[in-house]
């Protein structure tokens, strides 16, 4: 039962269900029916829906049935009234074709009219739209045909700045034309173009620059000159003092308007073409260079950006460009051009380094430029050191100091510090110095060599004013003497007197312009005439003294003019005060030392005179050819000897211009030479024999040598003083003739003894050769008993002088 009541429950359920389907498939979208459709076929009750679904159709076709039957009258009315209305219809269309048709030929006309106002407006619509574009493209190639026009004409810089405009102003407007992307596409090949030909003209400059600096230089170091020269002819005397053109002076005379935004000139020459006209203004280091090229490649590396690389770039190539400047030539120290060459090139870099410093913001700056100074002022002074001290000649150490002084102060006009020049030239004054003691060392010996050691003579008011006019000399009695007349002193004294003062003046020429005090001028020309006195003048002097052909008359003239010239050393001092105005009195000053100068030399004379009498005193006794075993007496002096006292005499009266003690020296010094040559030849080895004979007429000599002395050759000496020379002769002379060997044996020792100059070591020396004689003389001797006698005396005494001798050295 309630199974049954269940079954119905869901019976209805499923109708209900079934219902609503069916409702929804009639009132529901065809497109949306799949949903309800498939709700159908998830149920159970798939059968029963079918059936409910046909049951419905049935409905719905009796209804349209039903429909139909009911208005079926009014279709077949409506059909007859539609076919009169189709042959209505069919009139009608004829009538339309006919219509159309003549329409169509009526505006056949006007179609074609109107296909033409079309055309003509759509060409007018294009050519509107083409001016429109083309007025946007127009300036866009006009810039680009400058820009090639530019960049043909090689206007790089104004080419960039176009570039510049046409990429950010022009190109940015018509971007989306193709040829706008090639160009675009071109523009940083251009930009690499403009900078790749900008460095080109730059390095053409470089190398330009780098053949032409020694114009530069030239240009400048004579602008410099002439500079000096204004204020030399302003001041009316030499430039000592340091007088320097301020920068702002310099700039004055190298003015030139440039603009360092833009290139002068488009001509990239670099260097200009200038002749040298001394009547012509000097042109400035601007008018001669063309910096347009490096202001372009810096403006156009600075635009894009690379002014650093430029930078680096263009201080690398000058450093290189440095360093080949500084080298100088290996024969430059052989002709001052050589230097001036050299001068000219290292100016000329430095002029146009600072006319870029001042001309552009930071292509180079102060340190920079120091730092290239720096390495060049080393390496200039290095070379100069070097190629200097090749130089020989004065005249060339002269011109080149001078040529250092014209390019310190060029270059101290740029603002360059060149105080380590000066320095150096400081060092170079002693090689001039030295240069100049060489060249006078020739010129004193020519004059000493070409002296003839003879007074001067003078046979008019005119030549002895001359004389006095190159040395000072003063001589009231000369004076008064009547002409002709001597000087006495030589030639060679004025002479040399010239050539101190000549060198003097060569040594103050060198001291011009080194911006030194009058003391250190002053203390400097002492110094170096000290040397030339010292050391050219003396070495000269001892040269001619000890030559070997030298004489007695020349010697003699040569202290008389050395005596000369040291009373004129005075003189060289006032000489030297004048021209460097400085007191001797001044503290720290230098002496001259001509005075022991000529001392020296006078003294080395006189020692030579001395020597040279004692030679031909030798040359004489090698004349002596005694016969030391003769028993005859001539009663005369020996001729060598004769000669010799004449030559004494000859001699000695020469010296009467000569000071009393140097005469009375030379006289004295003879008189023992002769005296100890005598004595030397009467005990000299070779002599192993002797007799009385030949010791009577040796005698005889030396009584000639005491009566010369006596005679007085030289003035000056007291009652017998030069006797003396000869009193160990004498004295041994008179022991031996007169055989007084008691008196000697017994005195011996005793301060008044007669024989007081008689060693007893000369004694037996002489004795033993007479001992020999008396041996071998006298065969028979032994058989006389005077001659036995006479040679047990000689013994004895010959025993008692050993006597003497061996308590003498106990």
């Amino acid at each position: 039962m309630e199974r049954a009541k269940m079954a119905e429950a869901e019976s209805l359920e499923s109708a209900a269900e079934h219902e609503r389907i069916l409702r929804e498939i009639e009132s529901t979208d065809t497109a949306c029916i799949g949903p309800t459709l498939r709700s159908v076929y998830d149920g159970e009750e798939h059968g029963r829906f079918m059936e409910k679904l046909e049951t419905r159709i049935r409905n719905h076709d009796r209804e349209i049935e039903k429909m139909c039957n009911f208005h079926y009258q009014g279709f077949v009315d409506s059909i007859t009234e539609l076919l009169k209305v189709r042959g209505e219809a069919q009139k009608l269309k004829n009538q339309v074709t006919d219509t159309n048709r003549k329409l169509q030929q009526e505006g056949k006309e006007l179609v074609i009219a109107m296909e033409e106002l079309k055309q003509c407006r759509l060409q007018q619509r294009n050519i509107s739209a083409t001016v429109d574009k083309l007025t946007l493209c127009l300036p866009v190639l006009e810039m680009y045909s400058k820009l090639r026009d530019q960049m043909k004409t090689k206007r790089h810089y104004p080419a960039l700045k176009t570039l510049e405009h046409l990429e950010h102003t022009y190109l940015p407007q018509v971007s989306h034309y193709r040829f706008c992307k090639v160009m675009v596409d071109n523009i940083p090949k251009l930009r690499e173009e403009i900078k790749d030909v900008s460095m080109s003209d730059l390095k053409d400059f470089l190398e330009s620059i780098r053949k032409h600096s020694d114009k530069i230089g030239e240009t400048a170091m004579k602008q410099a000159q002439q500079q000096r020269n204004l204020d030399n002819i302003v001041l009316q005397q030499p430039r000592i003092g340091s007088k320097r053109k301020s920068k702002k002076d310099a700039y004055t005379i190298f003015d030139t308007e440039m603009e360092s935004t833009s290139p002068k000139s488009e001509q990239d020459s670099g260097i200009l073409d200038v002749e040298d006209e001394e009547d012509e203004e000097v042109p400035g280091a601007q008018d001669l260079v063309d910096f347009s090229p490096v202001y372009r490649c810096l403006h156009i590396y600075s635009v894009l950006g690379a002014r650093e690389t430029f930078e680096n770039y263009y201080r690398k190539q000058r450093r290189k460009q440095a360093r080949l400047v500084l080298q100088p030539p290996s024969n430059m120290h052989e002709t001052l051009e050589g230097y001036r060459k050299y001068f000219n090139q290292i100016v000329g870099f430095f002029v146009v380094e600072d006319h870029i410093l001042h001309t552009t913001q930071g292509l180079v700056n102060r340190a920079y430029i120091d730092e290239l100074w720096e390495m060049a002022l080393s390496k200039t002074i290095a070379a100069l050191r070097t190629h200097s001290s090749y130089c020989s000649d004065p005249n060339l150490v002269l011109d080149l100091k001078n040529l250092i002084v014209l390019f310190a102060d060029t270059l101290q006009v740029y603002g360059f510090p060149v105080n380590q020049l000066f320095d150096m030239l400081l060092e170079i004054r002693d090689q001039y110095s030295e240069t100049l003691l060489k060249k006078w060392a020739g010129i004193f010996r020519s004059i000493l060599d070409s002296d003839n050691y003879s007074p001067i003579p003078v046979t008019s008011e005119d030549m002895y004013k001359k004389v006095v006019g190159q040395f000072p000399f003063q001589d009231t009695e000369l004076e008064k003497q009547p002409f002709p007349k001597k000087f006495p002193f030589s030639e060679f004294v004025p002479k040399v007197y010239s050539q101190i003062k000549e060198f003097i003046y060569a040594c103050l020429k060198f001291s011009e312009d080194l911006h030194l005090s009058s003391t250190e001028v002053d203390d400097m020309i002492r110094k170096s005439t000290n040397l030339l006195l010292t050391r050219t003048l003396s070495n000269s002097l001892q040269n001619v003294i000890k030559r070997k052909n030298i004489g007695l008359t020349e010697l003699v003239q040569i202290i008389i003019n050395t005596t000369h010239l040291e009373k004129s050393c005075k003189y060289l001092e006032e000489f030297i005060t004048n021209i460097t105005n400085v007191l001797p009195e001044t503290v720290h000053t230098t002496k001259l030392y001509g005075t022991t100068t000529f001392k020296d030399a006078r003294h080395a004379a006189e020692e030579e005179i001395y020597t040279n009498l004692n030679q031909k005193i030798d040359q004489f006794l090698q004349l002596a050819d005694y016969d030391w075993m003769t028993g005859d007496l001539d009663n005369k002096a020996s001729d060598y000897l004769i000669d010799l006292i004449a030559f004494l005499r000859s001699t000695f009266a020469v010296f009467t211009h000569l000071p009393g003690k140097v005469a009375q020296t030379a006289c004295m010094s003879a008189c023992k030479h002769l005296a100890t040559s005598l004595m030397q030849l009467l005990l000299e080895a070779e002599v192993r024999q002797l007799t009385l004979g030949a010791l009577q007429q040796f005698n005889l000599d030396v009584r000639e040598c005491e009566q010369f002395a006596r005679s007085g050759p030289v003035p000056g000496f007291q009652e017998d003083t030069l006797q003396l020379a000869f009193i160990d002769l004498r004295q041994l002379l008179d022991l031996f003739i007169q055989w007084d060997w008691s008196t000697y044996l017994a005195d011996y020792g005793q301060p008044n003894c007669k024989y007081l100059r008689v060693n007893p070591v000369t004694a037996l020396t002489l004795l033993e050769k007479m001992k020999d004689t008396s041996r071998k003389n006298n065969m028979f001797a032994q058989f006389r008993k005077n001659e036995r006698d006479k040679q047990k005396l000689i013994d004895t005494v010959a025993k008692q002088l050993r006597g003497l001798i061996s308590s003498h050295h106990s």
